[in-house]
């Protein structure tokens, strides 16, 4: 093959005003034809070679001039070398090489820049992009973690018979690889026991994925789970990945269940099935392998009969049902959730403890909230106490708050007539040193009692100050 011939430099120049200021702004630029000929070098890249030790010049043949440069390899395959290093004499460049085309084309040579005389002088540049791989790492650590199940099934706290059943069933159903549909009040635990069950399972070591689907507006709730195509700037198609893409090998938490669109619910049924998934504005489907837990406090066979859930999606999910029983039928476990929950408020509260008429006020309420509201109230009725044991002021202050749900109190079931009576005088007596802010004459006036009347009763139904 004939050398290209040198007055080919008007072309390269062409090409060198087309790039605008790259080859200004570089430590040097060479051009070769596609047999190794240099066909143009600036001044910039002479005086580079020149200083270790070279003497290039147009014509020369660039592997002379250039031992074991790639440039050549660039020229004849036509396929860029975006970033290297080439070690030249004493000294290591960064380098960029890409093909030379004519207006029709064809592969005519190459160029090359440096964009760094040594090395070291990428140093600054090296250290920030590793500061910004570390925190891309510290993310993916984080979304990793978030993406765990953080509690076992023994973080269910409670001894009684009907704790000890649920548990034991729960961990039944975590070796099967069915659908679960976990149903009862709000805030009795239902998505804990979900993550339990996953740590339970065989997928324990698959990614855990809660949805709230509550929280994803109803436009957003298909792409939110399928995944969306979009046309990338190249014009080729990439799929944004939904929440069964990032389940793959998993369990899939879908929380509040009933408030899915009956329009979603028809192509999550279709997932479920078929374990295959199609991203909205793809016709492209892929297989994925998920298990569902969907919780609900809602009445789903309601639901259903009123045309307001899938009939079919609903079957669908109770293959495996666990029904969560409320806090108000299991007062057996009432003492131990109370030890446990004001055990995690003393990193931030100090040491607490609660007294026992704080501990039957908190027994006589109803608790709509159930285990959530009993967080919430010990935790303000911690903030009010100024000691370090809650009382039945801290207590009364805080069911009173709107946010701890306030409803009206009741006494818990399964005692007889006399301690009924006695545990209403001591509310009643509780209650009027609450409203008269302890004075005790005044209390006793409330009550239409006599002072020493209701001193007595003090000490025989065992009321501390409050």
């Amino acid at each position: 093959m004939a050398s290209a011939p040198f007055d080919t430099q008007a072309n390269i120049a062409s090409v060198f005003k087309a790039l605008g200021q790259f080859q200004e702004v570089s430590e040097g630029a060479i051009a070769i034809d596609r047999i190794g000929h240099i066909t143009w070098i600036n001044d910039k890249y002479v005086d580079l070679l020149r200083s270790e030790g070279g003497e290039p010049k147009v014509g020369d043949q660039i592997e002379v001039v250039i031992p074991n440069t790639k440039l050549l390899q660039v020229a004849r395959t036509g396929e860029a070398i975006l970033l290297d290093i080439m070690k030249f004499s004493s000294r290591n460049f960064v380098v960029c090489r890409l093909p030379l085309r004519d207006d029709d084309e064809q592969l005519i040579g190459a160029v090359g820049f440096v964009l760094f005389g040594d090395v070291d002088d990428l140093a600054p540049l090296v250290k920030k992009f590793k500061a910004l791989e570390s925190e891309v790492e510290a993310g993916r650590l984080e979304l990793a973690k978030m993406r765990r199940a953080r509690f076992y099934l023994s973080s269910y706290v409670g001894t009684s018979k009907a704790v000890q059943t649920l548990r034991q069933r729960a961990r039944l159903i975590a070796k099967r690889e069915s659908p679960v549909l976990i149903s009862g009040e709000t805030g009795v635990g239902k998505e804990l026991l979900a993550h339990g069950i996953h740590l339970a399972s065989n997928r324990s070591a698959g990614p855990f994925v809660a949805v709230n689907v509550a929280s994803i507006p109803e436009e957003r709730m298909e792409a939110e789970f399928f995944g969306q195509a979009e046309a990338s700037t190249a014009g080729e198609a990439s799929v944004e990945p939904g929440k069964f893409a990032l389940t793959d090998g998993g369990t899939l938490l879908l929380d509040e269940i009933g408030n899915m669109p009956l329009a979603i619910q028809a192509k999550l049924l279709r997932s479920i099935e078929d374990g295959v998934i199609e991203p909205v504005g793809s016709r492209a489907v892929s297989s994925v392998s998920v298990r569902i837990i969907a919780t609900t406090s809602m009445n789903l066979e309601a639901m259903v009969a009123e045309g307001r859930f899938r009939e079919d999606l609903y079957y669908r999910l109770a293959v495996l049902p666990i029904v969560v029983p409320p806090l108000r039928t299991r007062l057996e476990d009432f003492d131990i959730l109370v030890d446990m929950i004001v055990d995690t408020l003393g990193d931030d509260h100090g040491s607490r403890s609660v007294s026992e008429e704080a501990l039957y006020l908190l027994k006589s309420h109803t608790w709509p909230g159930n285990v959530r509201e009993l967080k919430n109230v010990l935790e303000r009725a911690s903030l009010e106490t100024e000691g370090e044991t809650i009382g039945t002021r801290d207590v009364a202050l805080a069911l009173q708050s709107p946010v701890a749900g306030g409803g009206k109190e009741t006494v818990p079931s399964g005692v007889s007539l006399a301690e009924t009576i006695r545990r209403a005088e001591k509310m009643a007596l509780i209650d009027a040193l609450l409203r008269s802010k302890g004075n005790r004459d005044e209390a006793a006036r409330l009550l239409g009692i006599s002072r020493s009347s209701f001193y007595n009763k003090l000490k025989t139904l065992g009321i501390d100050d409050v």
